[in-house]
């Protein structure tokens, strides 16, 4: 004890403050998750808390407070789609992570059009976003706050205007938003690709 106590000081001198626990993994993507009900009433949800869990099979996850309208859409259909936000759609971003599907159309007060996922049965993908990534409810885990849905993803939607010569989806050219403790942010510029820190010079 005494020795954390001595590490601590040394840490305040440094110029190092010490908070109470929370969520400081920043940046995240800032996603729109797109759900129906079996009665086809569908909603925007806006999420940061998501990432990848599994590469084979492909898995990722989102977290949703239990009170949010769009949970018992999920809950009652397991599925989802995560649709990838650019810098165009900041603002619809922004609006439907703060307003309510209870309250007002989320569709049509921010012009997003619904699209038709390839796999799923109920949930809609957003056509002005340039990936959508489908999703199926594998498990729910009832965390705390947040209720983590993993789910498995069971197709993904490319839109074919960031299609290159030779198949390449250039996915970094569409201007993609992140999030970063309580801003939306551009990607900004390449400062490297994966695995040049390693490469060979020529």
């Amino acid at each position: 004890m005494e020795k954390r106590k001595e590490k601590r000081k040394v840490d305040m001198a440094a110029g190092r403050q010490v908070w109470r626990p929370g969520n400081m993994l920043y940046p995240l993507p800032a996603v729109m998750v797109s759900a129906a009900d079996k009665a086809g009433n569908a909603n925007i949800l806006t999420v940061a808390w998501t990432g990848t869990v599994c590469s084979d099979p492909a898995m990722l996850y989102i977290s949703v407070r239990p009170e949010r309208y769009t949970y018992h859409m999920i809950r009652e259909t397991g599925e989802f789609v995560v649709n990838l936000t650019t810098e165009r759609l900041a603002y619809a971003t922004d609006w439907c992570g703060v307003r309510s599907g209870r309250d007002v159309d989320k569709w049509k007060e921010m012009a997003l059009t619904k699209g038709a996922a390839d796999q799923l049965a109920y949930a809609p993908v957003i056509l002005e976003s340039p990936v959508n990534i489908e999703c199926r409810v594998t498990e729910v885990k009832e965390l705390g706050s947040h209720h983590m849905f993993l789910a498995e993803v069971a197709a993904v939607q490319v839109d074919e205007r960031y299609m290159k010569k030779g198949g390449k989806f250039e996915l970094n050219s569409t201007g993609l938003l992140a999030y970063s403790h309580g801003e939306y942010l551009g990607l900004g510029k390449e400062l490297g690709k994966f695995g040049w820190s390693v490469k060979k010079r020529k």
